[in-house]
């Protein structure tokens, strides 16, 4: 059975979005020197976000299906990517991530080889990595208000 998810959006300036999530409100904006104003995280850093919460819920959920316990969980993750695109300078390289690189630190009572199969399950069953690692379609419709 599918699971449907939502939000919306409003523009509240050229850098800034709000954004309802269910019953939350996100900030999204830039760097001032990106333009923006600096009240919210832009939008790769949130996307990088996603990923590492997506990762905490599935990590979490994994091992205690595969009977681990998990004392401490930190998560690093850190993008590359050019913004010439985004800003309309170049068109050579594409406007996303060259690559995100993620480190998981795990204080639990496992060992490597089992630590290394709970990663590959994780990994397997992330939604966030699923749709940042395969291509997923996504349809854009411009309506005049």
């Amino acid at each position: 059975m599918d699971v449907k998810f939502s939000i919306t959006a409003k523009s509240e300036s050229p850098s800034r979005v709000v954004v309802k999530a269910r019953n939350f409100t996100m900030y999204v904006d830039e760097p001032p020197q990106l333009g923006g104003e600096d009240k919210g995280a832009n939008p790769v850093e949130y996307l990088l976000a996603a990923l590492a919460g997506c990762l905490n819920v599935v990590g979490h959920l994994v091992a205690k299906e595969m009977g681990l316990r998990i004392d401490e969980m930190t998560i690093e993750i850190e993008g590359t990517l050019n913004p010439a695109r985004f800003q309309g300078k170049s068109y050579e390289e594409r406007a996303g991530y060259k690559q995100i690189n993620v480190t998981v630190q795990v204080k639990t009572n496992a060992d490597e080889a089992t630590l290394k199969r709970w990663m590959e399950a994780v990994r397997n069953r992330c939604p966030v990595s699923d749709n940042l690692e395969n291509p997923t379609p996504v349809k854009i419709d411009v309506r005049k208000m």
